[in-house]
């Protein structure tokens, strides 16, 4: 992996006649890092390096929203992303972090935005225009399938299929001598299915389109798209990659062709700027996904295996399981591990779900995935996506995000839940 992408985006004071520093944009290494350093040591150190000021070897917070302007400003664009001229052009914390995301996806770069919608927005906004069309998964997070479904084809002509990504043969059905992008999400939300990246990169880039991945259910320590074909990948790291349930943010990897409209447009003119103190935080929840992912791994597909066991669940589905309908493709393209993501539901009604998770001690209901305790929630059969997914999944189902409580723990509220009912 080369080490520029760990290196980029760092200050250095430069000085006019005043001494008045002015910071600008550099390649400078991170660390004097190996370039065969490997995953957990890049977690560590990209990004990260000594502070000049003040010795620390953490970064610091830098919470301002305004730097120093150079001794001749007007040589400036004053929209410019190049230089650290105003927080919603680009700070320094957000630039660290998009530093450590090129690292950890092996990208030539990445833009950082206030979360993972502003993440899908942004590059959705600066990549298609009025006429262009888009493929994408029926199997896709809500505000992508608003923005994509509703919004840009009805307020800017964008023409949109959705398609099962799980057959690559559908992919490529729907795709047209306009087709710009096709988007997916793999382990999908909320059903957790699989699409195979490489084949349907093949199909994308055979009809001259972009494929964008959203990978935030496996996080880029059990796979990286960019390495199976595609040309972006998005992560929510509000979810995995920070791991701490205390911050938002979203981040776009790829090609440096095709970060840069996205950094202008959706960054610096529609203004999805992450603030300095999220982008601190999320660097700092980053150095333990290595040790959090294995955790994730090992306790989802524990969990998975046992509801699969149980008389009161009437389906599971997880990648690592081999009843997966999708399993073979996520072991070919998901390592070391599948996640801590699982869909399930019960023998019941509505009323028979709820009053499952109300009964739950350690397991907490709550919208979000990827923290450090253990989330629940249940999507009912009046879900307006419900007719996207396969037929298990129309009476209501749970997103359970398995987190790093002790595994048999976690187990054991299920049993209690489900004796309780």
């Amino acid at each position: 992996m080369a080490l520029d992408v760990v290196a980029v985006f760092t200050n250095l004071a430069q000085h006019g006649p005043n001494h008045q520093p002015c910071a600008t944009m550099a390649a400078m290494t991170t660390h004097d890092l190996p370039a065969s350093a490997r995953f957990a040591t890049l977690a560590v150190h990209a990004g990260n390096a000594t502070d000049a000021e003040t010795g620390a070897i953490r970064r610091p917070i830098t919470m301002a929203n305004s730097y120093a302007l150079p001794y001749d400003p007007t040589e400036m664009g004053w929209s410019s992303a190049d230089g650290n001229l105003y927080t919603r052009n680009g700070g320094a914390n957000q630039h660290y972090l998009e530093a450590k995301l090129a690292a950890l996806h092996g990208g030539e770069g990445a833009v950082v935005l206030a979360s993972g919608v502003a993440a899908l927005s942004a590059t959705f906004f600066s990549l298609l225009r009025a006429g262009d069309h888009v493929v994408f998964s029926n199997v896709t997070y809500i505000a992508a399938y608003r923005l994509l479904n509703e919004l840009f084809n009805g307020k800017f002509g964008v023409e949109t299929t959705i398609v099962d990504a799980t057959d690559p043969a559908a992919v490529a059905e729907a795709i047209r001598p306009n087709t710009k992008l096709v988007h997916i999400e793999t382990p999908g939300n909320p059903t957790v299915s699989v699409n195979d990246i490489a084949a349907i990169a093949a199909l994308a880039h055979q009809a001259g389109a972009l494929l964008v991945v959203d990978n935030t259910f496996a996080s880029p320590y059990n796979q990286r798209p960019l390495e199976l074909g595609a040309d972006l990948v998005i992560e929510s790291l509000t979810k995995y990659i920070n791991g701490h349930g205390d911050s938002l943010g979203g981040g776009i990897v790829g090609r440096q062709d095709l970060l840069a409209p996205i950094r202008a447009q959706g960054q610096v003119n529609l203004g999805g700027s992450i603030s300095p103190f999220a982008a601190w935080l999320i660097m700092r929840g980053s150095v333990t996904l290595p040790l959090r992912m294995r955790q994730h791994n090992e306790s989802g597909l524990a969990v998975a295996g046992y509801l699969e066991g149980l008389d009161r669940v009437r389906f599971v589905t997880y990648p690592g399981l081999p009843s997966h309908p999708q399993h073979d493709v996520a072991a070919r393209q998901m390592s070391p591990g599948y996640g801590g993501m699982i869909a399930f539901g019960l023998d019941g009604d509505k009323d028979v779900h709820n009053r499952f998770v109300s009964n739950l001690r350690v397991i907490t209901s709550a919208v979000s995935l990827g923290h450090d305790e253990s989330l629940i929630v249940f999507l009912g059969p009046d879900d307006e996506r419900q007719h996207l997914y396969p037929a298990a999944y129309h009476q209501g189902f749970f997103r359970f995000s398995v987190g790093l409580e002790d595994t048999a723990d976690l187990i054991e509220d299920i049993d209690q839940a489900l004796a309780r009912l």
